[in-house]
């Protein structure tokens, strides 16, 4: 009987997460300069969202010269030639407004929330930022020394800081995805002014781009705004985005690095999977769901609850655009070894591979997905990265609504399949992340 009425909870879960789903409706059209333009109206509150999304990331850069698309994440907040420098970010503070930006490997992210009634200051600062920022020695030397802190910070001196860059500079060895988004400090102390000017001339650009707005707004007024503050930025050059196949990993890469800020070691696997417009990216999401989410999840109730060997334990599909990394990790428990923690992480990937997973726990992980779906979609500027994304990466705007529907139509059986096709203990690279007291 308790069986019967955990299904029918879940069951319900899963229905009512569908009742929750809003569509957003949006409205999409192109500026003559190539700038593509998204509208979402929601009346819910009195804010706005302006982003801008570009599509450029470190993937865009050159060996000897990365670390510019993250760079330029800061370089364009120096001013512009109707901005004076260190104005922008307290143009929207005092307009009762916040903004921030970010960067990956695919695509550059700005963005303001703002009081509706300041619409127009969030349309005029990307504008500004898009048309005429100004890029000189001094904003250059500036950022230089912002990005060495933020390196310095988030990387060289957190615990596990340089795990990705050790990982990803073994799984690819022909694609841009090898090097960091924050890049190499050499490779901008070595760069020119010219360099920083012709990067941002030939990426952000308005037909390399997609500006979002959301929120509470007057549609037809605002595209008045948005054609008299973005029609007068030229057109660029047409990007061509790399087209770069790596070589299949047929032997384990198996290695040992070491990292003076940890005490507790770590091994981490990672697998070179396809990017986030397959539908086998989306099968791999569900098997990390199961393999780790929560304390329920297979890896944790094993490792974490059961056998006690690991403090933590995970597994993540690691979407970008052209390829992805499908990463499982732990970190030993007392005197628990590695080679067991890596043991128990394959045996569990291994009954994916050879087993179906029930059909309770398949029905767990749809609701999972359908609740995922929703939570993605329910504030404006989440809303408004989501459009962006989904116009830049997959040219289908209406994913945002439609995006579960591949969920729904996943089959155990896939899961056991694409496990089988990419998660094997030859195609990876097996990580052993230790404390350097130990080299």
């Amino acid at each position: 009987m308790k069986k019967k009425l955990i299904g029918v909870a879940s069951l319900l879960l899963g229905l009512t997460t569908s009742i929750y789903a809003q569509k957003v409706d949006f409205t999409e059209y192109n500026l003559d300069n190539g700038l593509h333009v998204i509208l979402h109206k929601a009346n819910a509150a009195p804010v706005v969202t302006v982003s801008v999304m570009y599509h450029v990331g470190s993937k865009n850069e050159v060996l000897g010269r990365t670390g510019f698309a993250h760079f330029f994440e800061h370089l364009l907040f120096e001013g512009s030639d109707n901005l004076k420098r260190g104005e922008f970010m307290k143009v929207v503070s005092q307009a009762g407004g916040q903004n921030n930006a970010n960067t990956t490997q695919d695509r550059t992210y700005y963005y303001e929330v703002l009081p509706s009634n300041e619409l127009k200051t969030g349309l005029w600062l990307e504008s500004e930022r898009m048309l005429h920022p100004v890029i000189n020695e001094i904003g250059v030397k500036t950022q230089n020394e912002v990005v060495k802190e933020e390196k310095r910070q988030r990387i060289d001196n957190q615990p596990y800081g340089r795990f990705a860059e050790e990982v990803f500079k073994r799984l690819f060895t022909k694609h841009p995805y090898t090097w960091q988004t924050i890049g190499s400090m050499a490779d901008l102390d070595a760069a020119k002014l010219d360099e920083f000017k012709a990067f941002f001339k030939k990426y952000y650009a308005p037909n390399n781009a997609c500006l979002v707005v959301t929120g509470d707004f007057d549609i037809e007024k605002t595209k008045n705004l948005i054609s008299a503050y973005f029609s007068a930025v030229p057109k660029g050059e047409e990007i061509v985005q790399p087209n770069i196949t790596e070589t299949p990993i047929t032997t384990a890469i198996i290695d040992s690095v070491y990292d003076a800020n940890i005490q507790l070691p770590a091994v981490i696997t990672s697998y070179r999977v396809p990017g986030m417009k397959s539908r086998d990216a989306y099968v791999l999401n569900m098997i990390s769901t199961i393999l780790s989410n929560g304390g329920s999840s297979r890896l944790y109730k094993k490792m974490v609850d059961d056998k006690k060997n690991a403090l933590q334990v995970g597994a993540f599909n690691y979407s970008l655009e052209d390829y992805g990394a499908y990463i499982t990790y732990a970190l030993p428990n007392g005197n628990a070894s590695l080679s067991d923690l890596v043991k128990d992480i394959d045996e569990e990937v291994a009954k994916m591979q050879t087993e179906l997973i029930s059909e309770h726990d398949f029905q767990k992980l749809q609701n999972i997905m359908e609740n995922n779906f929703v939570n993605a979609n329910t504030g404006v500027e989440g809303i408004a990265n989501n459009l962006a994304d989904a116009y830049t990466f997959q040219k289908n705007t209406n994913l945002i609504n439609t995006e579960i529907e591949i969920y729904r139509t996943l089959t155990r059986e896939e899961m056991r399949e694409v496990a089988k096709k990419y998660l094997g203990a030859n195609q990876r690279v097996l990580l052993y992340y230790l404390p350097k007291s130990n080299q």
